[in-house]
């Protein structure tokens, strides 16, 4: 099953030199490192950005993003493995949170202005939680 491109933008490149993919306002850059509460066990919401769009690049490990249909809160959920090199471009006011493995390294780029002020979260239900779970299960086995 494909991810719906009105969730995720998908982008990479392979040829020679410098290549603008994704332009959006004033962006901040950060790299995103395992912890413990990105387990799956512990993932039991996701959080949205209501101003800007955010990108995730895969630099080292393995991890999964979790983008969720819905407005208020999330009607479906979507997982996709990172693959490393894509730029994975989450698009403004899309539920979202992830997954990484203990040697994992992402590169985040998001609007500087970015808080938790724009950045609500959304709980997940049981169920959603045990699909999440469940996801992870049949993607990294």
């Amino acid at each position: 099953m494909s991810t719906p491109q009105h969730l995720l933008e998908i982008h990479s490149h392979h040829g020679p030199s410098y290549k603008p993919l994704v332009d959006f306002a004033s962006w901040r850059v950060a790299i995103l490192n395992f912890s413990d509460d990105l387990l799956p066990q512990h993932l039991t919401r996701m959080q949205r950005h209501n101003e800007t769009d955010e990108v995730f690049v895969l630099l080292a490990g393995k991890c999964i993003l979790f983008v969720g249909d819905g407005v208020e809160t999330v009607t479906r959920l979507h997982a996709v493995a990172l693959a490393p090199g894509q730029v994975y471009n989450v698009k403004q006011a899309v539920w979202h949170t992830h997954t990484l493995s203990s040697d994992a390294k992402v590169l985040v780029v998001e609007n500087r202005d970015t808080t938790y002020d724009n950045s609500p979260f959304t709980p997940l239900s049981a169920q959603q939680h045990q699909e999440l779970q469940a996801m992870v299960s049949s993607m990294w086995g």
